[in-house]
C-alpha cells in the first residue's frame, strides 16, 4: 500500500523547496500582471515588483514548513499589519485567490498538493481581508464637498 505524502509537514520540500517557492510566487505575480480583471490588487503594489516578489517567496518557505528565510533577513512579520492600508474586500481576496490557484495549476506537483496549499493560502487572504475590513471601519472617512 502507497502511502500518502503528509502535506502539513512536507508540503516545503513538496513543493520543490526554496526554488519551487520561488517558482509559485513568480508565476502568481506573472497571473497579477497579466489579467486585468487582477488590475485592482496588482495596482496595490509597488511598479517595481523584484522586492515584493522575492518576500513573498522568502515568507512563503518558512510558513509552509521551510527556513525561516524572512525572519533571518528582515525580523518577524505580521502579514495583517503589512496589508493595513489596503482596502482589501471579498473581491480583492478572490482574484488575490484565483491569481494563486492558477500558479498552482502551472506547478508540476500533484493535485492533492495543490488542494492543500490553496486551502492554506485561503486562511491568510481571509485574515487579511477581515483585518483590513476592520481598519478601514475605523479610519475616519474624509468627504469631499
Amino acid at each position: 500500500m502507497e502511502q500518502q505524502p503528509n502535506y502539513s509537514k512536507d508540503a516545503y520540500h513538496l513543493l520543490g523547496g526554496v526554488e519551487g517557492v520561488r517558482a509559485l510566487v513568480h508565476c502568481f505575480y506573472d497571473f497579477m500582471d497579466t489579467i486585468e480583471e487582477a488590475r485592482p490588487i496588482r495596482d496595490m503594489h509597488p511598479k517595481d515588483m523584484k522586492d515584493t516578489r522575492e518576500n513573498l517567496a522568502l515568507f512563503v518557505c518558512g510558513w509552509l514548513g521551510g527556513p525561516p528565510l524572512y525572519i533571518e533577513k528582515h525580523g518577524s512579520l505580521n502579514i495583517t499589519e503589512l496589508h493595513s492600508l489596503m482596502n482589501i474586500n471579498e473581491k480583492e481576496r478572490d482574484m488575490w485567490l484565483f491569481c494563486m490557484e492558477q500558479a498552482l495549476e502551472q506547478q508540476e506537483i500533484d493535485d492533492g498538493l495543490k488542494e492543500y496549499l490553496l486551502r492554506r493560502f485561503k486562511v491568510p487572504a481571509e485574515k487579511i481581508r477581515v483585518y483590513c475590513q476592520q481598519q478601514f471601519m475605523r479610519t475616519p472617512q474624509v468627504i469631499k464637498k
